[in-house]
């Protein structure tokens, strides 16, 4: 298994040749789009977290290149058909549902969500996926809630993948308590330093998860990381 980060929220996690794409936002974003082109990004399939923006900016552009199955909320799933993508599975908050590869089931996240053009866009998601080689949490934008805690009972946690940039999510503080709820020792920073609303210190958010006996990777927009090499507990 190995992840590649695209900037701000959107990462792509490789299982055994099965690409999972997560929260698209590459074209809009001046940090990735002078380093990624999205016209290259490979996916199998899309998660997308909520209807923000910058998180599925991208998604019919790749969902329509590739055919990927995009796995979203029910509004989410609507609003993609009007776009003209109907490979999609949607889902909601407490389901689960095994995809072969991998199996999804989407938990808790606090925020909102509404699509591009003003509609709603459903429940926000967060994810946990099940894999043979390793199981992850992805948060997506979420305020630090006590939902966390029922994490551990539905899976054994490899890494997780949170947000770190404050004023819209978790800051750097809020992060290192959910890491300790969901019992990981790896965590993969996500949502900072795009915007001026979301800069963080690099050298004291990674003090902040050391002091509290966990790793924090702030990785390089384009960057590849194999889970056994640098992620792996």
């Amino acid at each position: 298994m190995n992840l590649t980060y695209y900037g701000h929220s959107c990462f792509s996690v490789d299982i055994k040749g099965t690409k999972l794409l997560f929260d698209p936002f590459i074209t809009p974003n001046e940090l990735a789009s002078k380093v990624i082109d999205v016209d290259t990004v490979a996916a199998d399939y899309i998660l997308v977290s909520h209807g923000h923006a910058d998180h599925i900016a991208d998604c019919v552009r790749i969902a329509g290149r590739t055919g990927a199955k995009v796995i979203c909320s029910w509004e989410i799933y609507e609003w993609l058909g009007k776009q003209g993508i109907s490979n999609v599975h949607p889902m909601n908050t407490g389901g689960k549902w095994n995809f072969g590869d991998f199996t999804v089931k989407v938990v808790v996240a606090q925020h909102s969500s509404g699509l591009p053009d003003g509609s709603y866009g459903g429940n926000p998601f967060g994810f946990i996926v099940y894999t043979e080689d390793a199981n992850f949490y992805y948060s997506g934008d979420t305020a630090l809630t006590l939902d966390m805690q029922l994490i551990p009972a539905w899976a054994d946690l490899n890494f997780a993948v949170l947000p770190i940039g404050d004023n819209f999510t978790m800051d750097v503080a809020d992060a290192v308590v959910a890491a300790q709820m969901v019992k990981v020792k790896q965590v993969i920073g996500v949502h900072y330093d795009t915007f001026g609303f979301i800069k963080i210190n690099h050298e004291e958010a990674k003090k902040a998860f050391a002091d509290a006996g966990c790793t924090l990777h702030l990785l390089e927009i384009g960057e590849v990381v194999e889970y056994e090499l640098r992620i792996g507990q």
